[in-house]
């Protein structure tokens, strides 16, 4: 590989890229890798990869046991970026993402000799076992605290929130109600703090917080609370599920959607453009986080060095459906 590197004036790094056929690397350096492993005649051999490294073609992924949307929609883009990479996944199911279960899903991934770790991290509990790993196992973390020094791929959870609010604002709405997931989840916090940001930016001081737990029922929970207050004309929701709970208990007290109130979702979940009405919502590209924690990690597996402090934040797009309208007192007026 080195002999490769050097007839094509590129890093090993980068000829281990064009053989995992990884997306990040140009079409020129891709066709001068081609030609130096054609005029060389060489072939990668995995089993002595192995041997030296002492590691197999393996990336152990510790996820949490859920069927929740947006952990369930990464772990999916990390197993087919880490195939389209020429790994294999082993997956560690934990039920509850504290230090103790954590600590056992990674031994036995050690035990199985994985080439590096991924870590889908979206609650507080996790980050005491994330501090306690040894410091010289590969390791990317997804969603993982943003306070923390460590090798981490996040969405922008702060940018999807704010992008909410101010589509909303900008339909007319004086203000925005916000139903938040749960406050140990930085995926929660980072929207409502953008939430907050966006809603202060525009000189108007936020109203009370709402809290659900993600799921359907919880947004319906909350929506008979707000179907009762006529002031609220628009809500922003932290995930998709909680807005279809919200939608099915504001038309069971007869506030239509969106003429009396607005409400802007998260996630984007495959169901979101079939509610009534469409819902606009904002779409993390969970592929892009996948591909950028799997070239994090694969710089480390093939350089042998220590994570490094690095993050790569992925920008979230608003898709605007027909949930949104002006408020009725612009209409009105």
């Amino acid at each position: 590989m080195m002999d490769v590197a050097r007839l094509a004036g590129v890093s090993h790094q980068t000829v281990s890229r064009v053989l995992h056929e990884h997306p990040n690397v140009s079409e020129p350096t891709r066709l001068k890798v081609r030609a130096a492993i054609a005029e060389l005649g060489y072939r990668p051999d995995r089993t002595a990869r192995a041997l030296v490294t002492g590691t197999s073609g393996v990336i152990g992924v510790v996820a949490p046991n859920t069927a929740l949307y947006g952990p369930a929609s990464m772990l999916n883009a990390f197993e087919q970026a880490a195939q389209d990479s020429g790994f294999a996944v082993n997956v560690g199911n934990v039920r509850t993402l504290d230090e103790r279960s954590i600590a056992h899903a990674v031994e036995r991934h050690l035990d199985q000799r994985v080439a590096g770790l991924v870590v889908i991290a979206p609650v507080t509990s996790a980050e005491s076992a994330l501090a306690a790993l040894p410091a010289d196992i590969p390791l990317v973390t997804i969603d993982g605290d943003p306070h923390r020094s460590s090798t981490r791929v996040t969405v922008d959870q702060v940018a999807g929130g704010r992008a909410a609010t101010e589509h909303l604002l900008a339909a007319g709405h004086e203000t925005v109600w916000h139903l938040s997931g749960p406050q140990d989840w930085f995926d929660a916090n980072g929207r409502v703090r953008g939430w907050e940001e966006a809603l202060r930016a525009a000189g108007v001081e936020p109203p009370p917080l709402l809290i659900g737990d993600w799921s359907a029922e919880s947004g319906y929970r909350n929506g008979k609370l707000l179907a009762r207050l006529p002031e609220v004309t628009a809500v922003f929701t932290g995930n998709d599920h909680m807005a279809l709970g919200l939608l099915r208990a504001l038309n069971e007290q007869g506030r239509r959607v969106p003429t009396e109130i607005s409400i802007v979702g998260f996630d984007d979940v495959p169901q979101a453009a079939y509610y009534t009405p469409p819902l606009t919502t904002v779409r993390p590209d969970f592929v892009a986080v996948a591909r950028a924690g799997i070239d994090m990690l694969l710089t480390q597996i093939e350089t042998g060095t220590a994570p490094t402090v690095a993050r790569r934040v992925i920008t979230p797009t608003l898709i605007t459906r027909e949930s949104v309208a002006p408020p009725p007192s612009l209409r009105h007026a």
